[in-house]
């Protein structure tokens, strides 16, 4: 006879399951390895509320950072920012202006933190003129802002 017991995963286990899942698992899996090694706890009342506490803390932290997301979109959208550069002959660029550049001046101009890696260019900005940058902010959430490029 299989004896079998709910246990609720703190970590990852490989062909058992993922954290926070409740799995049923045979009786000595769980007293011989799981719990010992502390991969799961056994499933009782106290086990299941924290982790159903745990779950409404991490959707209400997605759900602000969405928010803040948002306004920061709100404040971006469609803004103009003004970057001068040197140049060479021709009028062409000594070098391009990049990402860092772009979210340098933004947090300058708009007092906004926006990682560089979040900008997307459609292409490199190697001349004068005005270009277009995408701001991946959140899933779902973006930006679209304008970089005038003008001579020193």
């Amino acid at each position: 006879m299989e004896y079998t017991m709910k246990v609720v995963l703190k970590q990852d286990v490989r062909g058992t399951g993922k954290k926070g899942d409740i799995v049923n698992v045979a009786d000595g899996y769980a007293r011989n390895f799981l719990i010992v090694r502390g991969l799961a706890v056994e499933a009782s009342a106290q086990a299941l509320n924290d982790i159903k506490n745990a779950r409404l803390a991490q959707e209400h932290h997605a759900q602000q950072l969405r928010e803040q997301a948002q306004e920061t979109a709100k404040k971006l959208n469609e803004k103009t920012i003004k970057i001068t550069a040197k140049a060479g002959q021709g009028g062409k660029l000594f070098g391009s202006i990049t990402s860092k550049e772009i979210a340098a001046e933004i947090e300058k101009v708009f007092g906004e933190s926006v990682d560089k890696k979040k900008i997307s260019l459609e292409n490199d900005i190697k001349g004068f003129g005005t270009f277009t940058a995408e701001i991946k902010l959140h899933p779902g959430v973006s930006a679209k802002i304008y970089i005038v490029v003008s001579e020193e």
